[in-house]
């Protein structure tokens, strides 16, 4: 893209919300969202432990993020809500219904689409991804949640995930950065979902 077109394409442009908004009309896009969703779905049904219970780690978050980075924030909230109803009713997640994690799942599809949609996956780029997820999402709005739900205090609660998304950090970015290179590289985005050769990505 020209430095012009960077301009206009900006977060904060008309221009890029009509365009993240316009990705519901193309039925690709959709049938790539519904996969996504289902992947992530039973992603979640299978976490790594790391460490006992007490650390573990769901890979869900690197299709919804690879998901994002082509479809866009406003595909990804509605995705985000997608995953976290269905999820919900199919698996239960070991986890009481409860309305706040559909607004974490819709941020976290927010976020992953601001940051990754239209967007060169960089190294710094995907760092500030998992700080923005990890504290904003899973550390200061979870504890809110998980004290709301369970009652060991908001403090607790902070503090235990402060520890478990810090250790993560490191290895989500390496996971991202793989993923989202190697998708690039073979052109998912470009060949099989938009199927625009000129679609380029802008650097910053």
């Amino acid at each position: 893209m020209s430095n012009q077109n960077q301009e206009n394409f900006s977060v904060f442009s008309r221009q890029y919300w009509r365009t993240a908004a316009d990705e519901f009309r193309n039925v690709r896009v959709l049938a790539f969202a519904g996969l996504i969703c289902a992947m992530a779905i039973i992603l979640e049904s299978f976490p790594i432990y790391l460490m006992g219970q007490s650390l573990k780690i769901f890979f869900s978050f690197l299709v919804v993020g690879l998901g994002c980075a082509c479809y866009g924030p406003v595909v990804g909230m509605a995705a985000g809500a997608i995953i976290d109803t269905v999820g919900f009713l199919l698996a239960g997640y070991g986890e009481p219904y409860f309305p706040g994690y559909l607004i974490t799942a819709m941020l976290s599809g927010l976020i992953y689409g601001v940051m990754l949609y239209h967007r060169k996956a960089t190294v710094p780029r995907l760092i500030v991804t998992r700080l923005l997820i990890n504290y904003g999402n899973n550390v200061l709005l979870g504890s809110v949640w998980k004290a709301m739900l369970y009652g060991k205090g908001y403090l607790y609660y902070l503090t235990t995930g402060l520890v478990k998304n810090t250790v993560l950090i490191p290895l989500e970015v390496f996971l991202m950065w793989a993923v989202l290179t190697a998708a690039e590289k073979r052109g998912l985005d470009r060949n099989y979902i938009h199927k625009n050769p000129g679609r380029k990505f802008i650097k910053n």
